[in-house]
């Protein structure tokens, strides 16, 4: 592959520090496909809130995978998200891949905007992440030994980012996944208690889930430091995403992949085995 090539099929990663852009890069890396990975720290940096990043970011790159921060849910992401697509499929980028979030009635806004760009694209919906005890805002709860949440005893069928990573570079680099939308979810639905449960007998330890108020978990999330704007809107997610709606299994993996999703208990074992959670 000559190097004029390799710059024309350059895959921009936005959130490409994340929890599925890092993997995603990862994976295109060690394939040796040219990736740049889009964040603030990037080279050239890319900002959502600095749409003057976007251009030199999108400068010879043929496919995105679109992770919006913090999420689709949020205020100011549907436009925010518009603006985007606009401006890559200007600059010439032919292959769109989205990650969205699964019973995000909001996000299935920016979805309709990736399949009205005339691209190619793919949407990637997910649910909730495993990652999100390990790399994430409950790693210090479970370290605790008490995860306390406004989740209620609804069921989640919890999806691996490895899964979600392996699905997003079938999409960018492999035919057959145009406007294909995968929801992806893990194989067994499980409480925020039966996860709590899993992480114990992995750890050895005892993990304890609390249910609490969606006042109590801002009034907390507050005084750990996370912006007030921002807690609420956190809040309003475990209001409507852990509402039941999304107590459902769905085949996106086998129909990406060909194979079944990864178990959260596998998870679990594979985490605890790494130290994240000794403290």
């Amino acid at each position: 592959m000559t190097k004029n090539t390799q710059q024309q099929n350059t895959t921009l990663v936005l959130g490409g520090t994340g929890k599925t852009g890092r993997r995603v890069v990862e994976r295109l890396t060690a394939r040796g496909l040219p990736v740049r990975v889009g964040s603030r720290s990037g080279k050239p940096p890319f900002d959502w809130e600095n749409q003057r990043t976007w251009g030199p970011a999108l400068r010879d790159v043929t496919s995105v995978y679109v992770v919006y921060y913090p999420d689709l849910a949020f205020p100011g992401a549907v436009e925010t998200v518009h603006s985007f697509v606009s401006r890559a499929v200007e600059s010439g980028v032919r292959r769109l891949v989205l990650l969205s979030g699964r019973g995000e009635e909001e996000a299935r806004l920016s979805e309709r905007t990736v399949q009205e760009s005339g691209v190619e694209w793919t949407i990637v919906r997910t649910s909730w992440f495993s990652q999100n005890f390990t790399e994430d805002y409950l790693l210090e709860p479970v370290l605790s030994g008490e995860i306390a949440l406004p989740a209620k005893d609804v069921a989640e069928p919890f999806v691996d980012a490895d899964d979600i990573a392996d699905v997003a570079v079938a999409a960018l680099t492999e035919d057959g996944h145009a406007g294909e939308l995968y929801e992806l979810t893990g194989p067994r639905l499980l409480t925020f208690a039966d996860a709590a449960a899993e992480i114990s007998k992995a750890t050895g330890r005892e993990i304890h889930y609390v249910p609490i108020s969606v006042e109590e978990y801002v009034a907390g999330a507050v005084e750990h430091g996370i912006p007030a704007e921002y807690a609420v809107q956190l809040a309003k997610l475990f209001t409507t995403v852990l509402d039941g709606r999304n107590a459902h299994l769905s085949d996106g993996v086998q129909r990406a992949l060909g194979r079944e999703p990864r178990d959260f208990g596998d998870y679990a074992r594979d985490a605890a085995a790494t130290g994240v959670w000794n403290g």
